[in-house]
């Protein structure tokens, strides 16, 4: 299990339906509830400014939680839905599904790189271009990988990094089923701007001397 779950908190809320749902709003929270996992649905309220930071972050719907709330025990959760207001598109109302262990969800997981210092297309002034720093992951909620590494360790300038090098926890599997591009080291552009320029003088001594107007 990853190790950095962030955490979500959340407050029992005692009434449900319409004037439940108006009466939290207007006191700064935003009604939800936790269902799934064999256990009754659970009523919640969710503070707004919390829970609007954790949508401007982004990846909300694919993004692990650890639900806390007094009285309870803590419970990992997953959103499912977000509701918003038609005009001012502010969420109005959460639901989250509640994970077994074995549950399996689709989570963007971290990627770190290594051999940085053995890399000789960076010794040479390559450039690393991270792709996807982050590769969305089919996984067991009980074996969520922290991040996944990639190595460079003898690249050189143009060779790439793709997921079919990478090794994955067993039981995990990439979302997407090609042999996608992670990262890529591409030549810096001084380099790039003088290959250009040689192949122009190169194409210019290649004109024949009929063609060339007077």
């Amino acid at each position: 299990m990853a190790g950095n779950t962030p955490d979500i908190q959340a407050l029992p809320r005692t009434g449900t339906g319409k004037g439940a749902a108006r009466s939290a709003r207007r006191e700064g929270l935003v009604p939800g509830v936790v269902y799934g996992g064999g256990a009754d649905p659970l009523p919640i309220n969710l503070p707004y400014n919390e829970l609007l930071k954790l949508l401007k972050a982004g990846r909300f719907l694919s993004t692990l939680f650890n639900l806390k709330m007094e009285g309870q025990e803590d419970v990992r959760v997953i959103c499912r839905s977000v509701q918003r207001h038609v005009v001012k598109d502010l969420p109005t109302h959460v639901d989250f599904m509640r994970l077994r262990r074995t549950s399996r969800v689709s989570l963007f997981i971290p990627v770190e790189v290594e051999g940085e210092d053995e890399c000789p297309g960076l010794k040479k002034g390559g450039v690393l271009t991270m792709v996807r720093p982050e590769v969305e992951l089919r996984c067991t909620a009980g074996d969520i990988p922290e991040k996944i590494t990639i190595s460079i360790a003898g690249l050189e300038i143009g060779d790439t990094v793709t997921i079919s090098s990478v090794t994955l926890p067993e039981g995990t599997r990439p979302t997407i089923d090609r042999d996608f591009v992670i990262a890529n080291l591409s030549a810096p552009a001084g380099l790039v701007s003088s290959e250009s320029e040689d192949e122009d003088e190169v194409a210019a001594d290649e004109v024949p001397a009929s063609a060339v107007e007077e």
